[in-house]
């Protein structure tokens, strides 16, 4: 890891009543559940006393609300690019009732009918990854699951598709940045849970 390069942490939103079952959350703008507030609070510990140059958060409840309880609220700017991928007509169903309809579906082959394409969900990691990348110093992010999957391959310049590849749990910790120069990226920690599995 090389000092004196701008990180990316990345914090996927505490636990919804949805992520526990696995339903597809996209756009269904839930609360987080009294383990999510926890998580969300063990969060803010685990990133007590490290500077920010900027904080962006999802406008949908559950990962604002992750970034209130972390402490980072009346710091934090709203980014409606950091909402989670529209699922469509695959809103809140896990993938086994998905299954159930097309047995071999894969989200990040085939997406979701009636929802956002993976392209468009790879040109927003784009954007946001832009404005990260005009900001002098670290920044935090706010967001969901399959969104942060999808920017973390986009910084480090891989397709979208390899976004399956990495696994994401609710109230984690991930820190992208640099090896030896800005045209080296790479993870430096990922899914690092603050709670109890």
């Amino acid at each position: 890891m090389s000092a004196g390069f701008p990180r990316i942490f990345l914090a996927r939103h505490g636990e919804t009543a949805w992520s526990l079952t696995g339903r597809h959350t996209g756009m269904t703008d839930l609360p987080l559940s009294e383990c999510g507030e926890n998580n969300a609070r063990r969060l803010g510990e685990r990133l007590k006393g490290h500077r920010f140059a900027a904080v962006f958060a999802s406008p949908l409840q559950r990962a604002w609300r992750t970034c209130e309880l972390a402490g980072f609220a009346g710091q934090a700017r709203v980014d409606p690019e950091l909402v989670e991928w529209n699922y469509g007509a695959y809103e809140g169903m896990t993938p086994e009732e998905i299954r159930r309809q097309r047995p071999d579906w894969a989200i990040f082959r085939d997406g979701c009918p009636q929802g956002e394409s993976l392209a468009h969900l790879a040109a927003r990691a784009e954007r946001v990854l832009g404005r990260v990348y005009r900001t002098d110093g670290d920044v935090l992010l706010f967001s969901s699951g399959h969104f942060l999957r999808v920017l973390a391959t986009r910084w480090l310049r891989l397709d979208a598709t390899q976004a399956r590849r990495l696994f994401l749990d609710t109230a984690t910790l991930s820190i992208l940045g640099y090896h030896l120069d800005p045209q080296d990226p790479v993870i430096y920690l990922w899914n690092e849970r603050v709670c109890d599995p």
